[in-house]
Order: structure tokens, then sequence, then C-alpha cells
């Protein structure tokens, strides 16, 4: 520790100078980021906006990796808000998406001055404008009112689901305690154990009037918008599994480790790109595993073989669980015309027996199940699978196997509207260029630091080495037509705002006794002094 030569003040002291230096440069710096993306990449796409006063207010901004990620997997996209991530207070708001092995991957990121109707609209409009292939199915939110509106507004064809999780857990903020405490475990079978719509009605109804709350205007807003959170509802809408905004929190608990309400914009968006690229580095890593090896199969069966060589491996788990389960399934013919045949699929779980309704068309390996898992989750449920088995079915229907699970779910070409091709890299050379210049540059560090004469050589020709590139930069850019930094006429850095889901601040002692009222004496009785103060106990 005593050679290290600093310590950590002195690292504080050196972020304090640096920070001096860059104040009101910092919506400069982020622009001129953004360009520098642009230009090696045509694919990035960003859009800052001001405030009329030349102010930055918001910006937006999605790179090719996640406009292409998009063209595979948009069919879903969860989008929560998050705070303290700037020295501005600035709303953070990315909007992810899930990929073929179940991981939560970024779609597009914005930076939001006001949580309004809006600014929402804006955000939505610039993703549309960004990422190919029209509008997600699904979108997966809190229960926020601007958020809900710009939702039908930007997205019309787009079901809109609520967070239930957001939901459930204001049961017990919102009901009265002895009602809740007594009634919960009922509202919670009427809410997750129901399989239809009427179901759940008749289920609901009956616990509100056991409750006494028939009237509860919490409740009954609930109710109202049963369709938008309850699954027996909206499990027809395909989801990817999910029915809560969980994945979003657990984004942003991810990229909090490498941020802080510290950061300006320019080095938030450098630590983001970091925490982006180890995200990335995992779904690599999945895409490996896949490529080169095959999940063992615990049933040696010619349908589970199949699909391991089809499905990512966290897909392929789900798939086989549901094919074990099968097993214990048993069917009933309830109906049979010439058309059709209607089977109850029943099972024992948890000491109780449940029973699916599987509707299969004859001579067409059609079949669709009342549990409405492959809409929701688009894997084929057990019940399905029990009816495959009896019927004697090896190998699985092409209709029912998703792309967006399978291995291959990255193949093919993503154009944006204009019918240009989305790639990662438009040089596909350099990586490969950086990577040399990167080990050639390490070398003749090592070398330089062999002796005292070698690092002042070498340290004196880096110096001259920048001022050249420096030069070739910026003669580049003079003459280039609209897109150079010394042509461009930047914003203010924003003022500090203060968004409607941070927690208030702490509120001191002088803060509580000044909401108070006015001070008494307790002595004399009058107003302004207090007894310490008094000015009948201090006179001599």
């Amino acid at each position: 520790m005593d050679k290290i030569g600093f310590i950590k003040k002195d690292i504080y002291n050196l972020e304090c100078s640096v920070n001096g230096k860059l104040r009101n440069h910092d919506v400069e710096l982020v622009t001129e980021y953004f360009m520098a993306e642009q230009k090696k990449n045509e694919a990035f796409y960003f859009k800052i906006e001001g405030d009329g006063h030349d102010r930055f207010s918001r910006c937006f901004w999605a790179d090719a990796t996640s406009r292409r990620a998009y063209g595979f997997y948009g069919d879903v996209v969860v989008f929560d808000t998050t705070f303290n991530t700037n020295r501005y207070d600035l709303t953070f708001a990315p909007m992810l998406g899930v990929n073929n092995h179940g991981q939560t991957i970024v779609l597009a990121c914005a930076f939001l001055s006001k949580e309004t109707t809006e600014s929402f609209v804006w955000m939505f409009e610039e993703f549309k404008k960004a990422m190919p292939g029209g509008e997600p199915k699904t979108i997966i939110t809190d229960q926020d009112a601007a958020m809900a509106i710009a939702i039908s507004i930007a997205f019309p064809t787009t079901f809109h689901r609520l967070c239930i999780w957001h939901i459930t857990s204001k049961f017990s903020v919102k009901l009265p305690r002895d009602a809740y405490n007594e009634y919960w475990r009922e509202f919670q079978k009427a809410i997750w154990d129901t399989d239809n719509k009427d179901e759940f009605d008749a289920k609901w109804n009956i616990v509100v009037t056991k409750a006494g709350l028939t009237y509860h205007p919490w409740l009954s807003s609930m109710f109202d918008l049963r369709e938008s959170w309850v699954p027996a509802y909206a499990r027809q809408f395909f989801a990817a599994g999910m029915s809560s905004s969980q994945r979003a929190e657990g984004s942003h608990g991810f990229f909090k480790q490498y941020i802080s309400r510290r950061n300006s914009l320019m080095d938030f968006i450098i630590r983001f790109e970091r925490a982006l690229s180890h995200q990335r580095e995992k779904e690599l890593v999945a895409d490996h595993i896949d490529a080169f090896e095959v999940a063992q199969c615990l049933l040696p069966m010619p349908m589970n073989k199949q699909m391991a060589t089809l499905y990512t491996r966290t897909m392929f788990q789900k798939f086989e669980q549901e094919l074990i389960e099968s097993t214990a399934c048993f069917l009933e013919l309830k109906t049979e015309d010439a058309c059709k045949v209607v089977f109850n699929v029943s099972e024992r779980k948890n000491w109780e027996t449940r029973v699916a309704e599987v509707v299969y068309v004859k001579d067409s390996d059609h079949a669709s199940c009342s549990c409405q898992r492959f809409e929701f989750v688009g894997i084929i449920c057990k019940h399905i699978l029990a009816l495959f088995r009896r019927d004697q079915i090896e190998y699985m229907p092409e209709k029912y196997i998703l792309k967006r699970w399978k291995k291959t779910a990255k193949c093919g070409l993503v154009s944006d509207a204009n019918g240009k091709e989305i790639k990662d890299c438009t040089d596909p050379g350099l990586l490969i260029k950086r990577s040399t210049m990167s080990r050639l540059a390490s070398d003749v560090v090592e070398d330089a630091l062999m002796s005292e004469e070698g690092c002042e050589v070498l340290s004196e020709t880096l110096k001259s080495l920048q001022v050249k590139l420096k030069l070739m930069k910026d003669g580049q850019s003079n003459n280039e037509v609209g897109g150079s930094s010394s042509q461009t006429q930047y914003m203010k850095d924003p003022k500090r705002v203060r968004c409607k889901g941070r927690s208030k601040g702490v509120t001191g002692a002088k803060e509580k006794a000044m909401k108070r009222g006015i001070r008494h004496c307790r002595e004399c009785g009058h107003i302004g002094h207090d007894r310490r103060q008094c000015p009948a106990l201090n006179t001599p």
C-alpha cells in the first residue's frame, strides 16, 4: 500500500477537478459521442431535443445491436422508468425485451426531464421510427396514468398489460387490515387459480361480498381494469411468460451496480455501455453453448430429441418439464363431432384435481387448450402433449415451434423502414484493426517502461501523434456538410429536475417545527419565543 503513491482522497480530488473542467459541456460531449457512434455505424439512431430555450430536455438512442434484436424479439416489450442515475435527476427510461435464452436485453434508452403523457408519446414515436417491424404485440408497465394514455396513442394495436406484482402488492395498503388478513388468500385464489373469465368474475364477487367490500373504490377500479392484469383475461396475449415488470426492476438493479446519482450524462453513458457489453457477453456465451452442445434428454422420445436440437437450452428445459408432467395427465372424452374432439385433461397438483379442456381439430394436428400456455408463453402445454402421446404423434408439428425460442432465432436480415439492412458493424475489419493496434501499443509501452529515456521518448512521440491525428480529424470534419462538431450548435446542460417517482427528502427538526406552527411560550403564553428566551424569566 505504501508504494501506490496516492490515497483515496487524491482520487476524489482528481474526480472533482475533472468534473469541474467538464461542467457546462456535458450535453456537448454526449452529442459528439452519439455522432461518433453514428459515424462508425450509420444504423446507430439518436435524437436530442431541447426545452425551447436551448437547454437539454430529453434524448433517445438505440444502437444497431438493439435495433436488430427488436427485429427478432420485438413482440414483447417491458417498460419501466428508474431514478437516481445522474446528477440532474433526469428519468432514465429503458425499453427492454427477452431474447431466445430468456435473458433480458436492452432495446432502446431515453432520458426524460418530465414524466408526462407528451414526453412518453415523444419517446414511443422515436422508438417506432428506430425499430423495424412495427409495434410490439404486448407492452408491460406499472400502473401509471400518463404512460397508459401515451401507449394508447402511440401503440393503438398493442396489448397493454399492467404489472400484476405492483397491483397485488397494494392490497395490504388499500384494504382494511382485518379484511386483508382474513380474505387475502381467497383473493389470491381468485386471481391465480381460475382458468376462465367467468370463473374469475364469480370468485371475485363472492370474496368481495363476504369481505363487505362491494363498494370499495380501489377494488372496484381494479375489477374494471381486470382485462389488463388478471391472468384469466390476459394470458390469451403472448407475453413470453411474463405477467409483471419485475424483469425491468432486476435490470435496473444490474445497471445501478455501474452507475450512481453523481454521474454526469457522459459518465452515465460510458458506464452504461460497459454494463451493456457485460450483459451482451452473457448472451454470446449462451449462443456459443447452444451452437456446439446439445442438451441431454431425460426422456428418450423422438419429440424430446427433436426439440433438444431446435430450442435453446433454457427453452428446451421448460419444454421437457411440460413433457414430463404430461405423463401424469389423464384424458377423458367430453364431446365429439365431425370436425373436432373435446377432451377433459385432469391432473393432480397440491392435493387438488385440476381440469383443462383441450379442443382437437381432426385431420389438422391443431389443438388448443383452456390453459392458454402456448398463447401466453409460446411453448406447448402438458395437456396438448398428453393428447399427442395418446395419438402417437412422435414429432412436434411446425406450427407449435416459435422461431423466437429457437437457436436460429437471430438468423436472417433485419431492415429499417427504408429497406436498408441493419448491421451490427458496418466494417467487419474494424475490430481486427483495433485488436492489432492495441497489441502493438501494449508491446511499445512495455518496451518503453524498461528505461526512463524510453518513457520520455514514447511520451513525446504520443503527444506529437495526438496533435497530428487531431489535425487530420479537424480537416475531415471541415470538409463534411452538416454533421461536424465545429458546425453543430450544442444545447446547454439540463437543469436539475424533480421526478414524480423520487422519494421525498428527509425533513429536519427545524422544518418539522415550522410545519407545526408558531411557537408558544409555556411560561407567559405569548408567541414568537419559547421558555428558554422568555423575557419574564430572563428579567433581572
